[in-house]
């Protein structure tokens, strides 16, 4: 039995460091320009990056804009959240 709870807590700890992502949302209020301001101020995402993911969440409904630790991409998502975009962080 704690072995097997290692391995949950080694797959978990795993997650947590890598596995995370950002996904947003599209929305009926935020302009293309806005969103794409965001993500690129945000994420640090490139001009060019930032009007795909854009784009690609308006035709989509939502889309991945970063992937990595939890702690790190929980910082970004308060700062999409308090800008009043749609963004869900999952592991």
């Amino acid at each position: 039995m704690l072995k097997e709870q290692n391995q949950i807590s080694e797959k978990f700890r795993e997650k947590l460091e890598n596995g995370a992502q950002l996904i947003l949302h599209n929305d009926d209020f935020n302009t293309f320009d806005f969103v794409i301001d965001t993500l690129v101020k945000v994420c640090g995402h490139t001009d060019l990056q930032a009007e795909q993911l854009a784009l690609l969440i308006h035709h989509k409904g939502k889309a991945i804009v970063k992937k990595g630790a939890y702690n790190v991409l929980l910082s970004m998502y308060h700062s999409l959240t308090l800008k009043n975009l749609t963004a869900e962080l999952v592991c």
